[in-house]
């Protein structure tokens, strides 16, 4: 079970996907593309737009295997804006 914390009431709720993250008409980026920070190659990242409007997390990069810090944050309509930053930065 998933929540998110609601300002309003100072309490916990239980995550609804439809009310705490609109998509607009359903759909949402579950794909994106970043360049590495450190060795320059375009490399495809697979989106979890369930796990909320703003995200953060390490991966490491698939042609050179060093770890980056990828931000993720969605808009209303599901357009994600992806970003990934070197993890010693």
């Amino acid at each position: 079970m998933r929540f998110a914390f609601d300002d309003q009431f100072d309490r916990f709720d239980e995550f609804d996907l439809d009310r705490d993250f609109p998509l607009g008409d359903g759909t949402a980026d579950t794909e994106s593309v970043v360049v590495c920070p450190y060795c320059g190659e375009t490399v495809d990242v697979g989106l979890d737009p369930g796990s909320g409007s703003a995200q953060e997390y390490v991966e490491d990069c698939q042609v050179c295997c060093r770890p980056w810090r990828v931000r993720v944050e969605y808009d209303g309509e599901g357009k994600a804006r992806v970003t990934a930053i070197p993890l010693d930065d």
